[in-house]
């Protein structure tokens, strides 16, 4: 079988953490034939660590040796890279979100539909083993009625990085956090369109000085994205979701909770929970055993290699990612109608 040669471009956290070795897990299908980053010294030492043949500082000179790439550079440059990428011919995973807008997440399908090359998404959370299972059991809970998230850290900025700088990100806890458990409950729902978007977006917390965070130090005097995001959507098919995500917040703990409650059942999928009535008798099932891998990294990596290979479908398809980046525009332009002086996000 063809080895998929594959790019990495952007080698932090990210890249060194989940993609890189998740792809080296794969190396009967693939290989990590080069790296790239504007930290030429950084792509180096990365290079010497995984044992990646070609290193370069412009990344135009990688799509040179590869077949696929993985972008994993800050959200401002999601788009451009991956429009250079379908230019040279070459498929590409990019990393969550999918771009700074709703617009440029559009003008990177239309590219990957010209090219016929794939577009990819890593959107990790639908690879979960508890994700996985719970799309099979959407059968039992039925049509969606009402659909809860909280994805909530009490005092989690992050620290390190570019987390921090909306002109590079876009955002905070919404386009970096909140996001992945948007993407899995949409679907799980099945996707279904949105039809109204509510929200509110809040940085007072992280903007007051002398606060206690447990990820690291940053300026409370130039944080401008959010720490704390609600919203409330509505779809086409009358579903409705609650939703709320945070980094900082002024809660008793940190919390990751998506719940669904359908016309014939319910679930919850952290921890994962099915809920039914049969026979006059409430139940609440529990999975005795769980199948599936422990890091989710691996089987979205192998679904990747898979589609540009030909020998497989995309589980996160670009026109779902798109979706999740619709709403959180729409989330963020909500929240602006709303005059709060105390909040300029």
């Amino acid at each position: 079988m063809t080895k998929l040669r594959i790019g990495i471009i952007g080698v932090g956290g990210i890249a060194q953490g989940r993609h890189i070795p998740a792809f080296l897990e794969l190396s009967d299908r693939c290989e990590v034939t080069a790296l790239s980053d504007v930290n030429f010294t950084r792509a180096k030492e990365a290079a010497d660590k995984f044992g990646v043949p070609f290193v370069f500082e412009d990344y135009h000179e990688l799509f040179k040796v590869v077949d696929a790439v993985c972008i994993c550079t800050p959200n401002k440059f999601h788009a451009e890279i991956t429009l250079a990428a379908f230019q040279a011919g070459v498929h590409v995973m990019c990393e969550k979100p999918m771009a700074l807008s709703a617009a440029e997440c559009e003008l990177m399908l239309a590219a990957s539909k010209q090219a016929n090359k794939v577009l990819a998404i890593a959107y990790h959370y639908r690879f979960m083993k508890e994700a996985q299972a719970a799309k099979k059991l959407m059968r039992e809970v039925g049509a969606p009625l009402v659909t809860r998230i909280q994805a909530l850290r009490r005092r989690k900025v992050p620290g390190w990085g570019v987390f921090t700088n909306k002109e590079l990100q876009g955002g905070g806890s919404l386009i970096d956090y909140g996001c992945h458990l948007l993407d899995l409950a949409l679907w799980l729902m099945g996707n279904p369109k949105q039809v109204t978007v509510h929200g509110s977006a809040y940085n007072a917390l992280s903007k007051t000085p002398g606060q206690v965070n447990l990820w690291g130090e940053y300026d409370h005097n130039t944080f401008n994205v959010d720490d704390h995001v609600t919203a409330y959507i509505t779809f086409e098919t009358g579903a409705s979701m609650l939703f709320e995500t945070s980094w900082a917040a002024n809660v008793k703990d940190d919390q990751e909770h998506l719940s669904i409650s359908g016309i014939e059942g319910g679930l919850s999928v952290f921890p994962l929970e099915l809920y039914t009535s049969k026979n006059g008798v409430l139940f609440d099932s529990k999975p005795a055993v769980l199948p599936g891998e422990e890091n989710p990294g691996v089987p979205q990596a192998k679904n990747f290699i898979d589609a540009c290979l030909g020998l497989g479908e995309l589980t996160v398809k670009p026109e779902e990612a798109l979706q999740v980046s619709q709403i959180i525009d729409e989330i963020y332009k909500s929240s602006q109608t709303i005059h709060r002086e105390e909040m300029p996000i």
